[in-house]
């Protein structure tokens, strides 16, 4: 796991010294990505340098150092990633006579050796693993940037002046002197709306995220740079679902099992000590048996804990590794301890970033590095298999809804809106215990004020939209913000599915998990340079699962069915049914307690007139409602609250 950076400057670039000293500041605004090594190389004549921190995983050796040099000396790369094949892809270039003189193992010499032998499109199709890459073409005088097919690994790019900027981080980008800090404010409504900022999209101006599974072509001479796709989601998903499985149930876990056991193998692959997240859920316990059963020694496993049992999976998750037999280490955190990460999240984002369990997910990554380099985690799950409570209920939701004709809903929606949430909170607390499980939901108040909302859909696609918005109106609430209205808005742009169900799924694998979930676990990790790896983001696992029939991953109300059916080979029902946690913190009784005062001064009236981004009105009736417990707003604060902190030290 690395960081790269660098630039392509339009006409020639004189100064050797200061094309260097450009690049080494943007490389060292990566040292947490990479903090055993570091290497710049640069062309004067082209105007083109690549910068490079590493975070040594395999090979150790100065062999792995980058940027590096093919054997013809036509290509320089630079990588961010993992090739988790590349013993075999040596063996390829091997058998076709295609191999240089290996100078060491490492898995970029690898696929530098891939690229030359193949071209750059053809070796990426043979990876298997996680990358954001760049490659300068000393011949074609091109700069290559690619990144791997689901999204693990960041990569920004755009022109900023005569230059062509790219880097794992905007920060990176901000090093470099023609950097034009313009925040967008059409990003800015989207981070309003989703509490991401989905790709393209960044929160400046002219700078764009590289979509997952493309490969972009730029020159000096072309401004506009050329993007092609060698991996396309949503051809993958049709296709997929033109060739369904047709195997029996016992069939699809057995080949789950298997394909999700290479995966699994070859991600634990690595010089330095691994270990794996647990949090006691389907995902992570499934990858933790699978690792645990392919290794001679307990594997290490990471959890942290919370006092409140609302949000707390710890006590789960000790079971589990009891179970299976894990060195496991956990770590009860007060809430003073996570509040106490707040003000460190501008500096580990770079760009506002409003997903709140980014909390625990940096805390839980903080104690894995103080034990091990790389952490494994089961994050993808969710979207491959139908985990989310959104899927099932929102298609409940709709088939109820549809039947009902939409005046009728908004006047329903008025009633079940009236009663504060705190109130309805109170009176389930009481009875909770008499409910079955499944309507013993958390903050049930503030859930029927939701259901309020998103009774107002007039189609499945507006549903599925409100379902994961939180402002609503955020065009009306970012002054001079359009942009928009909501992701995938064109029908070109969506995967055509079976059900809706794997529409909202298809939904999120777009865009909720590269520019939230990854986001969120690839900073937070690399911000204690800890590395973090997604077997179930393995190609060939999602191309597996999109072949499954729905009824296979969603069964009785209940999501990830072949996946549970795999995962009772190796631990007891009995330790994985419950309900399904969030992996969150209680922001929102923190806002009216030990955050009141904070972010009382960021969302301050008179501060927000003065910075000109927010149309206050909104914000100080939500605030004010939050505090008196009428409704619970901290989804929609924190993402004002986020940017308003992210401004702050974006200005100092």
């Amino acid at each position: 796991m690395c960081g790269i950076a660098g630039f392509l400057t339009r006409g020639s670039f004189t100064g050797e010294g200061e094309l260097a000293n450009r690049a080494e500041r943007m490389a060292a605004s990566l040292t947490h990505r990479g903090p055993d090594d570091a290497g710049v190389w640069t062309d004067a004549a082209a105007g083109v340098a690549l910068a490079h921190r590493r975070l040594s995983i395999l090979d150790l050796s100065s062999a792995g150092h980058q940027p590096m040099i093919s054997s013809s000396g036509r290509r320089v790369l630079i990588f961010n990633g993992e090739i988790y094949n590349h013993l075999e892809l040596r063996r390829e270039l091997e058998g076709a006579s295609l191999a240089p003189a290996w100078i060491g193992h490492s898995d970029t010499e690898t696929l530098l050796a891939g690229l030359e032998a193949w071209g750059i499109e053809s070796a990426l199709k043979k990876t298997i693993g996680m990358f954001a890459l760049a490659v300068w073409d000393r011949v074609d005088r091109t700069l290559t940037l690619a990144r791997d097919r689901l999204g693990e690994k960041p990569l920004y790019y755009g022109w900023q002046g005569r230059a062509f900027l790219f880097g794992s981080e905007l920060r990176a980008l901000r090093a470099h002197p023609e950097f034009q800090a313009e925040i967008d404010r059409d990003a800015l409504a989207l981070l309003a709306r989703y509490n991401y900022i989905p790709s393209p999209y960044s929160i400046f101006r002219g700078i764009s995220k590289l979509p997952p599974g493309t490969i972009l072509t730029v020159s000096a001479d072309i401004r506009n740079p050329r993007v092609d796709r060698y991996w396309d989601a949503r051809k993958i998903i049709e296709q997929a679902q033109s060739d369904p499985f047709s195997g029996s149930p016992a069939e699809a876990a057995d080949g789950l099992e298997k394909l999700l056991k290479d995966a699994v193998s070859k991600q634990m692959i690595t010089d330095v000590p691994i270990g794996a997240f647990l949090s006691g859920g389907v995902d992570s316990s499934a990858i933790v048996a699978l690792m645990q059963q392919q290794s001679g020694r307990p594997v290490r496993t990471f959890t942290i804990g919370f006092q409140d049992d609302d949000f707390n999976e710890a006590v789960y998750a000790k079971s589990i590794a009891r179970h299976l037999g894990t060195d496991h280490t956990e770590l009860y955190v007060t809430s003073r301890h996570a509040q106490e990460v707040i003000p460190r999240l501008p500096g580990i984002y770079s760009e506002p970033f409003a997903d709140s369990s980014q909390i625990p997910t940096f805390l839980v990554s903080e104690l894995a590095r103080q034990h091990v380099t790389v952490s494994v985690s089961g994050d993808g799950g969710d979207e491959l298999f139908g985990g989310y409570n959104r899927y099932v209920y929102g298609w409940g939701l709709w088939k109820k809804l549809s039947c009902v004709p939409l005046r009728i809903r908004k006047h329903l929606a008025k009633i079940i809106s009236r009663p504060a949430p705190d109130t309805i909170n109170r009176y389930f607390s009481h009875i909770k215990k008499y409910l079955p499980s499944h309507l013993t939901h958390v903050n049930i108040g503030d859930k029927l004020r939701k259901l309020s909302t998103i009774m107002t859909a007039k189609d499945p696609a507006e549903l599925y939209h409100l379902l994961v918005s939180q402002w609503r109106g955020h065009q009306e609430l970012v002054i001079n913000g359009g942009g928009p209205i909501r992701m995938f808005a064109e029908i070109n742009q969506q995967p055509r599915t079976d059900h809706f169900i794997h529409q909202m799924m298809a939904l999120d694998l777009l865009s909720y998990l590269p520019d939230d979930i990854l986001c969120k676990v690839d900073r937070a990790a690399m911000a204690v340079s800890l590395e973090a790896r997604v077997p179930f983001l393995d190609h060939r696992v999602v191309e597996f699962a999109w072949r499954l029939p729905l009824q296979m991953k969603v069964r009785k109300g209940q999501g990830k069915h072949v996946l549970r059916q795999l995962l009772y080979k190796h631990v007891p029902r009995a330790l994985i049914e419950r309900p399904k946690m969030g992996f969150g913190v209680p922001i929102d009784s923190w806002l009216r307690g030990p955050l009141r005062d904070w972010a009382e001064d960021l969302l301050d009236e008179s501060r927000l007139v003065r910075e000109g981004y927010f149309q206050p009105r909104p914000i100080r009736q939500k605030w004010t409602e939050h505090l008196a417990g009428k409704q619970n707003w901290s989804g929609h604060l924190w993402s004002i609250l986020v940017f308003q902190m992210w401004l702050r030290d974006f200005k100092n």
